[in-house]
């Protein structure tokens, strides 16, 4: 019997002791009481459904004949036999209760518009690779991740980031989270789980590394960035890793201060310790010259990690770790027993839009974008500048508002907004630990559909001129 030419399953248990038809019928209305098979749901060909359960045609077509005339089934003429759409038995469980209701305008950091990806150039991307792709492909992967995505990046940050890559010490990952995973891991089976993290600073990925056996340090920010010239000293003395975002500092938008830069790397060579840079935009920048990566200057010293999420979209889950030499075999290694390898396809489509430059391309018309919209966010907030103090904004996707010492307070905003609809990011949420430091907005300007968009901040802007 061929097993494989039956073309919709459908598992049952058949108890014989009333007969054969009788004890088909009833295997079938228990299913569908059950909710094992559910309205509307094939039910396979009379023949089919006979040669799978042993059975005659006729016991068959029996039984769905008297399941038809009690309304458990419905015989459709060119469609075969469905189940009813009236469902038979117990009422379903009642639905949980709606969760909180979504915002109308969203202004929260953290999420690209994802209305900006290139549908397109993506499906002929994965066409080709598909097309070139060996059946190898198609198996279980190197935890380092495909050669063709690992080569691409490569060349790709090196030219766009100043980062000095080699293939072999390129590991995919599927984000940034799973990279902070994997090195938070490293360093606890190496005994050095203390991590310097910035604050203010993404409070889930602190959690992120704590969940790993990490014993997190705050390392302050100020105007100058990260004061990477602590490290090594005082309650940082023994930090054997800083986590850190040179090139655009999140939440503050502060770049980090080349002296800064310096001091990081020659801390990091002095303590073979590591950093930990988290370029999570570099590819955005509107007033200045790109800064390049600290990994550039200390390429045995700084763990890279870049992702795709904000230049194409978080649902494709690609990011990448380029390693000191030391760090790639126990990164390789806890890659394999975290998840094995991130999948292909994405990755070899990927491959090809680097390779035949249309990720420079959507880079270029994203940035494009987020400079219009950045704009566009100070044009309606010009009224209000004068007390309010924006930062933030030579770069990246979000914009740091600053709240005056006198009022309003970051809750009294946030409430406002609550009553407007409006969702914002406050920078309080960002602190390692509460305490006595001026109040801020964070605001996302990448989140909301382009259609949405000015309505947002023309909610904004009118909080604001009222809390002031």
């Amino acid at each position: 019997m061929d097993w494989a030419a039956f073309g919709v399953d459908l598992h049952l248990e058949l108890d014989a002791s009333a007969g054969r038809r009788a004890g088909l019928e009833r295997a079938l209305r228990d299913a569908i009481r059950d909710g094992r098979l559910a309205p509307s749901a094939r039910l396979p060909a009379t023949r089919a459904l006979a040669a799978q359960l042993g059975l005659s045609r006729g016991t068959v077509s029996a039984a769905y004949d008297q399941l038809v005339a009690e309304g458990w089934l419905v015989a459709r003429v060119g469609s075969g036999t469905e189940v009813s759409g009236a469902r038979r038995g117990p009422a379903p469980p009642a639905a949980p209760p709606p969760g909180p209701a979504a915002p109308r305008y969203d202004l929260r950091p953290g999420s690209p518009d994802v209305g900006t990806f290139p549908v397109a150039d993506w499906l002929r991307a994965t066409r080709r690779a598909l097309a070139a792709a060996p059946a190898s492909a198609y198996g279980y992967g190197d935890p380092r991740g495909r050669v063709e995505l690992r080569t691409a990046l490569a060349g790709y940050l090196g030219r766009a980031r100043g980062v000095l890559a080699d293939p072999d010490r390129i590991v995919v990952t599927t984000g940034y989270v799973q990279a902070l995973v994997l090195l938070a891991a490293v360093l606890r089976d190496a005994g050095r789980p203390v991590l310097a993290m910035e604050d203010p600073g993404l409070a889930f990925h602190r959690e992120v590394a704590r969940r790993q056996g990490a014993t997190v340090l705050p390392l302050p920010v100020d105007e100058r960035g990260a004061r990477t010239d602590l490290l090594g000293t005082g309650g940082l003395a023994d930090v054997a890793a800083a986590v850190v975002t040179p090139a655009h500092q999140y939440p503050t938008g502060v770049t980090l201060h080349p002296r800064r830069r310096h001091a990081l790397t020659g801390w990091a060579r002095d303590r073979d310790a590591l950093v930990v840079e988290d370029d999570y935009d570099g590819e955005f920048r509107y007033d200045r010259q790109p800064v390049g990566a600290v990994q550039g200057t200390a390429p045995e010293q700084v763990a890279y990690v870049g992702t795709a999420a904000k230049t194409l979209g978080p649902a494709l889950r690609l990011a990448w770790l380029v390693l000191p030499a030391r760090l790639v075999e126990p990164v390789v290694e806890a890659k394999r027993h975290l998840d094995l390898h991130t999948e292909t396809i994405g990755q070899l489509a990927l491959a090809d839009l680097i390779d035949g430059h249309g990720y420079d391309r959507q880079v270029r018309a994203v940035r494009r974008h987020y400079h219009r919209r950045r704009d566009l966010l100070l044009d309606r907030l010009g009224a209000i500048r004068g007390r309010y103090a924006v930062g933030g904004i030579s770069a990246g996707l979000h914009a740091l508002i600053t709240l005056p010492p006198g009022g309003p307070t970051e809750a009294e905003v946030l409430a406002e907004a609550a009553r407007h609809e409006l969702a914002l990011g406050a920078l309080g949420s960002h602190r390692h630990a509460p305490g006595a430091h001026p109040g801020g907005l964070v605001v996302g300007y990448a989140t909301p559909p382009s259609h949405a968009y000015p309505a947002a901040l023309g909610a904004l802007a009118r909080i604001l001129v009222t809390a002031a």
